[in-house]
């Protein structure tokens, strides 16, 4: 329900798995230009009505997804849903004091996109240098990803020549993406200068995998906040509460005191964040990261140049329009985000079959790294990576047993219990799923 930014994202990545997929949306112009670009069914009607859900079939669907931008009619269409005996529910909702006993009111599940990215910001800025960082199984097994320096020890060599080279590793390259184009990684995969590379790791060789790829890992002391959004204010609560100076800047004067009253740790400043005068003036040349968190592209994404010409070694800027995720990443851009990755993250986890823990999504491929837990009573249970028959676009770049994580080798025995972390392409995932089920 919603053909906005999450709704349509979901649509497109749902059905190119092959499910079957309907969207509710009440906006006919956003409703035309779903059809004329996705391959699923779209209903021009208002989704919190019980009679269109019942019409375009929501009883015999296995998951109603409400992702509006009203909180109130993403409840009120997981009620509807709800009454007519209809699936499980997830709706968006942003607003604190509506999460009290959703679940009353038929919400199976709540999610909040802006509240996750700013737990996602938080662990990108810790981890400097890199542009996705995400830990499984509270940080046993992490995956970092980032592009390949010219000149640094990866650039124009084979993994298999890499592992011949290094010993005693406790990383792996899960995956390459070059051109748009994503390559689950092999022993034969030659690994080039700009290319962002997806790395797992566990234990403390996150540092000597990222030094590989030429890139330098640097905590933030000091950041700036660009915007004050919602996402920049719970950004830079989180990023206080680690203990990272932070100055926001925004040109809303009655935001900016609203702020500082708030916040007396957050220094705000009243002014235009593409201003380089007004960026200099307050000393950003001294900060090691920049987020640009405005609810524009355009001013986040100035605002970040801007601010990396004046000294700053880091930028990390929102994205309303997902394509320029890819195509600006790496081009002044260390790392692009958005909201709409944010909540796939969240949902998907819940579309996928099995023991699902956690799924994440990249800025510039179609791969996903997906956290699952593998049954005592599954097939795989007893038998080798080797032998179990991943499909080749799929690879097992972690493992969690018990309190350690480990970066399995083909000869791994899998066992009972066990997390396994997979970086899979999005037609292996059904394949993956039966596998470990």
């Amino acid at each position: 329900m919603g053909a906005g930014a999450v709704g349509s994202y979901l649509a497109e990545r749902l059905t190119a798995e092959g499910q079957h997929v309907v969207v509710i949306e009440a906006d006919e112009r956003r409703a035309d230009e779903l059809r004329d670009t996705v391959d699923c069914k779209v209903v021009t009607a208002n989704g919190a009505s019980s009679a269109v859900l019942e019409a375009a079939g929501v009883t015999e669907a296995n998951l109603l997804i409400a992702v509006t931008s009203s909180d109130a009619v993403n409840v009120l269409a997981s009620q509807a849903a709800a009454r007519l005996g209809g699936p499980r529910t997830v709706a968006r909702v942003q607003d604190p004091t509506l999460r009290e006993d959703l679940q009353a009111h038929g919400v199976d599940f709540v999610i909040d996109p802006v509240e996750a990215l700013a737990n996602e910001l938080l662990l990108l800025v810790r981890r400097g240098g890199v542009s996705e960082v995400v830990e499984f199984a509270d940080g046993k097994v992490s995956l970092f990803g980032g592009r390949v320096q010219p000149d640094a020890p990866l650039d124009g060599i084979t993994l298999r020549a890499l592992r011949q080279r290094v010993t005693g590793w406790d990383w792996i390259v899960a995956a390459l993406v070059r051109d748009g184009e994503t390559t689950i990684a092999r022993g034969d995969s030659m690994v080039k200068a700009g290319d962002h590379v997806i790395v797992v790791t566990s234990g403390r060789s996150s540092s000597e995998a990222l030094k590989l790829m030429g890139v330098e890992e640097h905590r933030a002391r000091k950041a700036f906040i660009l915007g004050s959004t919602r996402l920049a204010r719970l950004t830079a609560e989180r990023l206080i509460e680690s203990g990272i100076t932070t100055v926001l800047v925004d040109p809303d004067a009655d935001r900016c005191a609203d702020l500082a009253a708030r916040h007396d740790r957050l220094m705000v400043v009243r002014g235009d964040p593409t201003d380089p005068a007004v960026l200099r003036a307050e000393g950003v040349g001294s900060a090691d990261v920049v987020l640009g968190l405005s609810g524009w592209d355009e001013v986040n994404i100035l605002g970040c140049l801007v601010a990396k010409a004046l000294g700053v070694p880091t930028a990390v800027s929102r994205f309303q329009r997902f394509e320029y995720v890819s195509l600006l990443s790496g081009h002044g851009i260390d790392s692009g985000v958005s909201t709409r990755m944010a909540a796939a993250n969240e949902i998907l986890r819940l579309v996928r079959r099995g023991l699902i823990h956690a799924v994440a999504t990249f800025q510039d491929s179609a791969a996903e790294a997906i956290e699952i837990q593998v049954p005592t009573h599954s097939s795989a249970v007893g038998r080798t990576l080797t032998e179990i028959g991943l499909p080749k676009s799929a690879i097992v770049g972690g493992l969690v047993r018990g309190r350690s994580g480990l970066i399995p080798h083909g000869d791994t025995v899998i066992a009972g219990g066990d997390r396994v972390i997979a970086i899979v392409l999005p037609a292996a995932i059904p394949t993956l799923e039966r596998l470990f089920a």
